[in-house]
């Protein structure tokens, strides 16, 4: 069951679903105004959220931005319509793609068949939406390039397309008097592809760019809230892992090197790393 939680006074969020492949959901709650952050996988999820919101008092949404193009991120920004949405310039490119796909079962199972859609996001879409999908791609009204600052009023909201595997045109919101980070997907591995993979060089240039907004609380959409430690922790196993790859010639090689620079056995996520790398590498 998903719920509301409140992260700080001005930071709500509503839990993910592992089965529907539900994210987590955002608000930054200003003194004017307040900020959505990703719009679901369906108008249905972002309902939800948007009653468990009024319920809790929060002032309904002046803004939403989406942190990347990926489906269970934007369906529901159709339901956002008296809502101006926000994204990178590089995501309205990939939902006008979006746009013209159909989602019945047989447009579903061909996409997957060539390699266009994921098996298990294919799955997922059917779970969320059974036989009823009037799903309608909404363009975002606001696009941005680099960077965006908003002054929500006693909070101020950095928008920035930081990319990486994951998605290219995916951005972090930093909730800069909060020390919270929305870091969404960004540091999952490029899903869309024949084998899922981390690049080295692309993974260098994401950890760069994160590392100044590594956060007391940072949010990662189908997990929870990490804090500095672990986030950080995780920022680098990608850096060590992406310069290790270098030195190996395969998955086994790589894990060694691993294990030697821990100084232990690997735990699952270390094993996972290497084995996204070595498929990145093999490309």
């Amino acid at each position: 069951m998903q719920e509301l939680k409140k992260l700080s006074d001005r930071f709500y969020y509503l839990t993910p679903v592992e089965e529907t492949d539900r994210p987590i959901l955002g608000a930054v709650v200003g003194d004017n105004l307040t900020l959505l952050i990703d719009a679901g996988n369906s108008e249905a999820h972002v309902r939800l959220f948007l009653d468990e919101l009024t319920r809790s008092g929060v002032p309904a949404p002046s803004l939403a931005v989406l942190t990347h193009w990926h489906w269970d991120h934007v369906f529901g920004a159709s339901a956002l319509n008296r809502t101006p949405v926000i994204s990178t310039e590089a995501t309205k490119t990939e939902l006008k793609r979006l746009s013209s796909y159909t989602w019945d079962d047989e447009a579903l199972d061909l996409r997957v068949d060539s390699g266009e859609e994921i098996l298990f996001c294919a799955e997922a879409i059917k779970k969320e939406f059974q036989m009823e999908r009037s799903i309608r791609i909404h363009m975002p009204e606001i696009t941005f390039n680099d960077e965006l600052v908003l002054d929500l009023g006693g909070i101020t909201c950095r928008l920035v397309h930081a990319g990486g595997d994951h998605a290219p045109d995916h951005l972090i919101v930093h909730l800069e008097e909060e020390d919270i980070l929305f870091a969404g997907d960004i540091t999952a591995p490029n899903l869309y592809a024949s084998s899922w993979h981390y690049t080295s060089e692309g993974t260098k240039q994401l950890v760069e760019k994160l590392k100044p907004f590594s956060s007391s609380q940072n949010i990662i959409s189908h997990w929870k809230p990490l804090s500095k430690e672990m986030f950080t922790e995780e920022l680098e196993l990608l850096e060590k892992t992406a310069l290790l790859s270098s030195q190996a010639e395969n998955e086994a090689d790589l894990k060694q090197l691993l294990m030697n620079e821990y100084g232990k056995p690997l735990f699952e996520e270390e094993e996972l790393a290497a084995h996204y790398f070595m498929n990145g590498k093999q490309l």
